[in-house]
């Protein structure tokens, strides 16, 4: 029996009610859904008083753009009914689109210019900023929740000047990006920490050349890339400056900046058309993970989204695309360097945690994103086997003792187990597939 909490909206209430009545032979599964499915609303939402919304990542006091945006894009499934619900989400889009501001170099935040987190970092770090690592999909998440938010609701207050005015400078870094070794002022020191929390070259990262794509210094794990153009993460970019055109047309009446969206959305697909692919031994055409446009490539996949494992589930193409396929067989084999095999789980892990660690986030995003009825039955029984009795997921655990694992409250995890609960269910997720690459 799913237990009623009076400290949530009533349409979550009813969710959590909803889902577990088509559970009734998984009982574990439903209350784990009831669990992580409040998670963020129960533990993580600090209303400003300007009138936005910080989100916590969980145990690290600190808003990241990306996990904030996962956190709360479950609750969209409400939002078109739940006043409640879509003030909360256009509230966090305020404070996002007001950091995008503020710094769009940066990863994370705080609350308010407390000088907390890593001031010590070498580059142009303020008290508002937690971190300053620069990673495409920071900017690309608000820019994917404030679509969402407006198709399923039809809002359109969330899209005001701050929006149009950090789209802009989104734009700017990106195009600044595209050469990042003349262009650039961008720079990213850490002293004495392991190899994959700095920047090589003085904080300016691994020489790369000109290719059309977008330079990124991090991954969406906080690590350091290998060589420069981050393949996942230009293919979000390329589908959220399809979004910003459709919102720039469509809701804000500013063709100016719908051509500007269009005009590097192009651009960094014709980067991708022209180095995004390899031709592997074993598995004929894939997507490479990261590359510098001098010919160095890296073939891998981590668990942090955007991953190449994650790319339906972004709408950069469909879930049967061949290439996609085979990159797909790729990432969940022995090829890559971080899937792991194990007594308690097999799949794909990340350099962020120790060897022989595999994500929820991974083993969730790999069921979101089959074709195959049998192999989401499958991971649905690891992710229920593999939360160490807490009926909560974390970052990573040990392949062959689950009771090992990294953070204990990690809220993007938990949200995007919700939403593949959901799906399983039956219940519709908003996504951004209207505007998918064919």
């Amino acid at each position: 029996m799913i237990t009623i909490s009076e400290s949530l909206p009533a349409s979550v209430n009813q969710l959590i009610q909803d889902v577990a009545a088509k559970l009734p032979h998984r009982p574990k599964l439903a209350r784990m859904f009831a669990n992580c499915f409040s998670n963020t609303l129960s533990t993580t939402v600090k209303p400003l008083p300007d009138g936005t919304t910080f989100i916590i990542t969980g145990d690290i006091p600190a808003m990241w753009l990306r996990d904030s945006a996962a956190q709360v894009r479950p609750y969209l499934i409400l939002a078109q009914r739940d006043e409640q619900l879509a003030e909360l989400v256009e509230r966090v889009v305020k404070r996002q689109f007001r950091y995008v501001q503020l710094d769009p170099y940066a990863n994370a935040f705080n609350d308010s210019d407390n000088g907390k987190g890593h001031q010590d970092d070498l580059t142009q770090m303020n008290g508002w900023l937690w971190e300053r690592k620069y990673e495409i999909d920071s900017l690309c998440y608000p820019i994917q929740l404030a679509y969402l938010l407006w198709k399923t609701t039809g809002r359109t207050s969330h899209l005001d000047p701050v929006f149009s005015d950090a789209c802009r400078l989104i734009l700017k870094v990106w195009r600044t990006e595209q050469n990042h070794e003349t262009d650039s002022s961008y720079r990213f020191e850490r002293t004495n920490c392991p190899p994959l929390d700095t920047l090589v070259r003085e904080g300016k990262g691994s020489p790369v050349a000109v290719t059309g794509m977008t330079w990124s210094g991090f991954r969406p794990s906080d690590d350091a890339c290998t060589y420069g153009y981050l393949i996942p993460s230009n293919m979000f970019a390329v589908v959220v400056l399809g979004y910003m055109a459709e919102l720039a047309r469509e809701a804000l009446q500013d063709e100016a900046l719908a051509k500007e969206a269009e005009a590097l959305r192009t651009e960094i697909r014709q980067g991708l058309a022209a180095h995004a692919i390899v031709e592997h031994p074993e598995f004929g055409p894939i997507y490479a993970y990261e590359t510098d446009g001098l010919g160095g490539y890296h073939l891998m996949d981590d668990a942090n989204v955007p991953s190449l494992l994650a790319l339906p589930y972004l709408g950069y193409c469909a879930p049967d695309d061949p290439i996609y396929l085979n990159t797909r067989r790729f990432v969940l084999s022995d090829s890559n360097p971080y899937f792991y095999r194990g007594a308690a789980a097999e799949g794909v892990g990340s350099p962020h945690t120790p060897e022989n660690y595999i994500w929820h986030i991974s083993l969730a995003m790999q069921a979101l994103t089959s074709l195959d009825e049998e192999e989401v039955l499958r991971l649905l029984n690891v992710l229920e086997r593999t939360d160490a009795g807490t009926d909560f997921l974390h970052e990573g655990f040990h392949a062959d003792d689950s009771s090992q694992y990294t953070r204990e409250w990690f809220s993007w995890a938990n949200a995007l187990f919700s939403e593949l609960i959901l799906s399983y269910c039956g219940f519709s997720i908003p996504s951004g597939s209207l505007t998918r690459l064919k």
